[in-house]
């Protein structure tokens, strides 16, 4: 989730760079924003898979699905409104997306393994 999570905040903040560039002129990188849009794509996918597997893990980690499926559903308008040329919707999702995406990481970074504070103090517990 972590991974999946950076790598997608990551590109999230590639896709403003190079949309920046194509709106200052350069217009070969629209190509490039059209492949980083299919990665993100991948990899807001692969999120929502790490956080149902969390989720199976931990039936109270219901927060990491929803914002994923929010995600997915964001990402999936956004290509549609790049591809229809809907600038006036596409920058300002963009920037929501890039939101979310910095939430959902933050979020995953904060996540510590189940267990691992009752081992701590079971260990605790024996050297006492």
């Amino acid at each position: 989730m972590r991974a999946a999570a950076l790598l997608g905040l990551l590109t999230t903040l590639a896709l403003a760079a190079v949309a920046g560039l194509f709106t200052t002129g350069d217009v070969g990188m629209l190509d490039w924003h059209s492949t980083l849009a299919t990665l993100l794509a991948v990899l807001v996918l692969v999120q929502l898979v790490d956080s149902v597997l969390l989720w199976r893990g931990n039936r109270r980690l219901r927060a990491p699905i929803a914002g994923s499926v929010l995600v997915v559903l964001m990402v999936v308008v956004q290509i549609m409104l790049g591809d229809s040329r809907v600038l006036a919707g596409h920058m300002p999702l963009g920037m929501a997306i890039c939101a979310a995406q910095a939430v959902l990481a933050y979020w995953s970074f904060g996540l510590r393994p189940a267990g691992r504070a009752e081992r701590t103090e079971a260990v605790a517990g024996e050297a006492a």
